[in-house]
């Protein structure tokens, strides 16, 4: 009996062993000391639940619905909250669940190359001992700042309690937000000089792309300004007073964020009509050249065509000179018109 007794032991034990893209690391510190660990099985980190100290666990990756829920279960969070880290496809929000607050935010990075946005969902699990985040994707985080602070006891981080952790994890995000609107600030200046000078369609299918990208940043930012609002204001025992006025000055971020957001809006917007108005006055110019063209040409089609006529008799048919006299005439004519032209400054 003791060995199939030894081979479930193992079996249960691999069941939640972190594997197929998904890491999870721990950060456990106090004002004294910190100490970090990879965990190669989810189990290791059970003894940090009601430890004294904070300690930070990092999910990257989803795709391991039986680990979340062992986490899940160990550290007995409600099963919709559970459901909420699974379901990546929602708006960001905060859920209170009186002995743990769920925030759920959008991390995003953007592809200067390809002019795209991309987002990836972040659950955040506040409790008076822990901090659990969730990230979809295991392709790392904006999280390094935040670290290093840890190990090297930067700011007040280390005297601080689990909720001024979610502070500076959401201040890392709103940060990046600021980064990815100066990014997309200098795109549209670089477009805005391309669109007057040289309007290709290429321009409006790059301006079309930031265009979603602006939207899908307002879907994200926008929910995140109650979410913090809530953290600032609200009455959770989870969130200290004094730690109120960190989140406040994110949320005051946030709305610098979502006005620079609004201005860019408005830039893309301007952009469309000042590409259609290049493109406009790029086709009268071409009108005006052409119509210039065959205006120059219609007396001479008149005197070509008058001289063209089949008759026998006609004024200065036979002439010797009559050919080159032509000629004369109809240079003549093309110059006095171009002059004229040129003298009403009509091209």
């Amino acid at each position: 009996m003791p060995g199939p007794t030894h081979n479930n032991h193992t079996a249960a034990r691999e069941k939640v062993m972190p594997q197929n893209g998904v890491k999870i690391d721990l950060i456990d510190y106090d004002s004294d000391q910190v100490s970090e660990k990879k965990i190669t099985n989810v189990e290791d980190c059970f003894a940090f639940k009601d430890t004294p100290t904070v300690t930070w666990i990092n999910v990257e990756g989803l795709r391991r619905v039986d680990l979340i829920e062992t986490i899940g279960t160990h550290f007995e969070l409600h099963p919709l909250l559970i459901e909420d880290i699974l379901t990546t496809a929602q708006r960001p929000k905060i859920e209170d669940y009186k002995e743990t607050l769920l925030i759920v935010f959008k991390m995003l990075s953007y592809d200067s190359k390809l002019d795209k946005l991309r987002t990836e969902h972040v659950s955040l699990i506040l409790h008076k001992h822990y901090v659990i985040s969730f990230q979809e994707g295991a392709r790392g985080d904006l999280f390094d700042p935040v670290r290093q602070n840890i190990r090297e006891k930067k700011g007040k981080i280390r005297e601080k309690g689990t909720d001024f952790l979610v502070y500076s994890i959401l201040d890392a995000i709103v940060d990046n937000y600021f980064s990815i609107l100066e990014r997309v600030g200098e795109r549209l200046e670089r477009i805005e000089s391309d669109v007057v000078k040289n309007p290709k369609p290429m321009i409006l299918h790059t301006v079309q792309r930031l265009r979603r990208s602006m939207a899908e940043l307002r879907r994200s930012i926008w929910p995140l300004r109650e979410v913090t609002s809530s953290l600032a204001k609200g009455d959770s025992p989870l969130v200290a007073e004094r730690t109120r006025i960190y989140f406040r000055d994110v949320y005051e971020h946030i709305i610098q964020v979502i006005e620079t957001m609004e201005t860019n809006r408005d830039v893309i917007a301007g952009l469309v009509d000042v590409y259609l108005s290049s493109v406009s006055n790029r086709m009268n110019e071409i009108m005006k050249v052409l119509t210039v063209i065959t205006t120059l040409f219609i007396p001479l089609t008149f005197i070509t065509g008058l001289y063209g006529m089949n008759f026998a008799y006609m004024p200065g048919l036979n002439a010797r000179w009559g050919y080159p006299v032509v000629l004369v005439l109809m240079f003549g004519v093309f110059s006095g018109m171009l002059v004229y032209f040129r003298n009403r400054k009509w091209f």
